[in-house]
């Protein structure tokens, strides 16, 4: 070994003198390290985290000593080598300390084999550590130039530590500044506006953290003269000057002749006031969109209407409320979903098409968007003015939707919301009316048993990812169901059925026979699986999942039965039962569209779960909301507290993404991350 600097060494051992002797003979061998004795087995993860050592010897560990050991490497520093020094040398007893995590067994009557078995296992680290390195700046580099390569058009600017430290002629031009004395060394932050600093922050330290992979950040880009304008925002890890820094990346607009044309066509599409669609187009696109049955979740038409804009229109001037309304426009346009569609509908009005994962999800994002134009200082030129607005929404079908009759329906919300003063949201929805008028259960439960007998349902997988760089195979499961055709149903429609009429706990088992059968052939690391209410309290559930788990033969601790916070409140003792139960069995526990509720931190307390999905409510706005904010990381910070992982739902952009980051959630799901997909078993 060429390198004579100190090589830090960790060695566990019950005595001091095996640790003094080992370093005396290492160094007499001509290798310099620096041993450092660890007494307990649990102070091993803090001492990995800290003095980053090349080495773990364990001196005559038990067997079990050995597996903790090995398992708490694995888990904060897998590539470091560990080596175990025993008195008696037994080839069988060397066999099983490998099986257990152990790169080598050596005998303390064997100085000579010691010294080379450490010796080997020092270079082998290095040599991996500096090809994992050479591998990973390649890797950037590459990255880099491709990112230069596409144009050097692109207005670019470098982050370090939040400050600006350099930043090229587009991206000065793009912020209007003359030169770059003007913006080098101020903050990154006072480039962009409030409501897009908070996902900023969140996606510049995961982009340090190499765990920010091609997402395009929405961000408001506050100019030199005051306005703000909406940008696609890209962030690249790279260096400068030698250190880490951040590279904020606003691609040029390039025109070909076919985008070109594409645009052209797309303006005479577009109301010239607010860059929205015009009303015909608009309705020519629902048409179309609704054709197409919606991949999972609801379908909400949605009237928005600044209120008092005649008002206004007195006080300012016609010309002046145009430049008003199209600040209206983008600014329910900033919050529209990656499938929302929106246009004007004569008038002040907006049109709107929301696609959200359930109908408190709507509401949320629906009452999020009038608090946010209510806080909104809209500039006409040198006055600020504050608007208010009324929305009404109304849900569309799965099967057949009736866009007429939503269209109407939205618009006589917004009309009943701007009657009662305004800045208020109404929800006109006649679904159970007409479900009872067309007798939907009588329908439904015919379809659900047939269904079940034909075996005409099917598995859904959707992945959940972890924020914090981990690879495991995480997956949440749903069911859908098939009808006689083959077309798929969602959920949504049958489900509502099916509890009404006692039907879910022989589809809940369904479920789980089925994602046991996904466990023992796939293999994935975990597996979340819903239970309904109805299963919550059932008695026999858990002796049924004892024999299906015998089985299956699939390892319980792979499995994780999740319910609602809302059933888990209203059914205390019950679910406090099946937790119990659950935990003997090395099953896993998680509470799921957690943080509506008031004891949110009680309930953590008696129950102990092993996970909480935050609901996916709490997103809806989250990047531009300080109190959602808060709320989300109180529930975070209790869930830590009470032991339990977090599990951010329905994440379907990068701000989102961005901000939950920076909140201290460790996994996300949704569409940003992944859409549902069919769970294929393999023979």
């Amino acid at each position: 070994m060429s390198d004579t600097s100190a090589v830090p060494v960790l060695v566990q051992s019950a005595a001091r003198d095996p640790v003094e002797a080992l370093n005396s003979l290492l160094r007499n061998n001509g290798l310099a390290v620096h041993c450092t004795w660890i007494p307990a087995v649990q102070d091993i993860a803090d001492a990995l985290e800290q003095l980053n050592p090349q080495l773990v010897v364990v001196f005559a560990p038990s067997t079990q000593q050995l597996i903790d050991i090995a398992t708490i490497r694995d888990r904060v520093s897998a590539q470091v080598p560990l080596v175990v020094i025993r008195e008696d040398f037994d080839p069988s007893l060397v066999a099983e300390d490998m099986a257990r995590g152990a790169r080598d067994t050596v005998s303390v009557f064997h100085p000579e084999h010691v010294q080379a078995v450490i010796r080997r296992e020092l270079r082998a680290f290095r040599v991996e550590r500096t090809l994992s390195s050479t591998l990973h700046t390649a890797q950037e580099y590459r990255h880099q130039l491709e990112t230069v390569l596409r144009g050097s058009n692109d207005a670019i600017a470098q982050v370090q530590e939040g400050i600006i430290v350099d930043a090229n002629s587009s991206w000065l031009e793009l912020f209007g500044f003359v030169d770059a004395a003007g913006l080098i060394g101020q903050p990154a932050m006072d480039l962009f506006d409030a409501d897009t600093q908070v996902p900023l922050k969140g996606a510049l330290s995961a982009c340090l953290q190499g765990r920010w992979s091609g997402h395009v950040l929405k961000a408001g880009a506050q100019l030199a003269d005051g306005s703000i304008v909406p940008i696609d925002l890209q962030l690249i890890a790279g260096d400068f000057e030698g250190e880490p820094c951040v590279r904020l990346l606003v691609p040029a607009q390039r025109q070909d002749e076919k985008r070109m044309a594409t645009d052209l066509a797309d303006a005479v599409h577009r109301d010239p006031s607010t860059g929205l669609w015009t009303r015909r187009y608009l309705l020519e696109q629902l048409t179309e969109r609704l054709a197409t049955p919606a991949p999972g979740g609801v379908r909400y038409i949605a009237c928005v209407r600044p209120d008092k804009f005649s008002a206004f229109e007195r006080e300012v001037g016609v010309l002046a409320c145009e430049d008003l309304l199209s600040q209206f426009a983008t600014l329910v346009s900033s919050m529209l979903g990656p499938n929302d569609i929106a246009g004007s509908f004569g008038g002040t009005r907006l049109l709107l098409l929301l696609e959200r994962g359930n109908t408190r999800d709507i509401e949320a994002w629906s009452e999020e968007l009038l608090e946010r134009v209510g806080r909104h200082p809209f500039q006409i030129g040198d006055r600020t003015l504050q608007l208010t607005a009324s929305a009404g929404v109304a849900p569309l079908q799965h099967a057949k939707p009736d866009m007429n009759g939503g269209i109407l329906d939205a618009v006589a919300g917004m009309q009943k919301s701007r009657d009662r003063g305004g800045n208020q949201l109404e929800v006109i929805d006649h679904s159970d009316q007409e479900a009872r008028v067309q007798a939907y259960d009588q329908i439904w439960v015919k379809h659900i048993r047939a269904a079940l007998m034909e075996n005409r349902f099917r598995l859904v997988q959707q992945p959940i990812a972890s924020l914090n760089g981990s690879e495991e195979k995480v997956f949440d499961v749903a069911i859908r169901m098939l009808d006689t055709q083959g077309r798929e149903v969602l959920p949504s429609e049958f489900l509502p059925a099916a509890a009404r009429n006692d039907l879910m706990k022989n589809i809940d088992r369904w479920v789980l026979s089925a994602s046991l059968s996904f466990l023992a052939k796939r293999g994935p690391d975990l597996l979340f699986v819903r239970l309904s209410r109805d299963s919550l309290l059932d008695g026999s559930l858990v002796g049924w999942l004892d024999n299906m788990l015998k089985a299956s033969q699939a390892e319980p601790q792979r499995l994780c039965l999740q319910v609602t916070e809302d059933a888990a409140s209203r059914n205390a003792e019950a679910t406090q039962t099946l937790a119990t139960e659950l935990k003997r069995r090395h099953v896993r526990f998680a509470l799921e569209h957690f943080g509506t509720g008031k004891d949110f931190k009680d309930m953590l307390t008696r129950l102990k779960p092993d996970f909480v999905k935050i609901d996916g409510s709490l997103m809806q706005g989250l990047s531009g909301n300080p109190e959602l904010q808060e709320r989300v990381r109180s529930i975070a910070n209790a869930a830590e507290a009470s032991g339990a992982q977090t599990v951010a739902e329905r994440i379907e952009d990068a701000n989102t993404m961005a901000v939950v980051w920076q909140l201290g959630v460790q996994y996300i799901q949704g569409y940003l991350v992944h859409a549902p997909e069919q769970v294929v078993l393999k023979s």
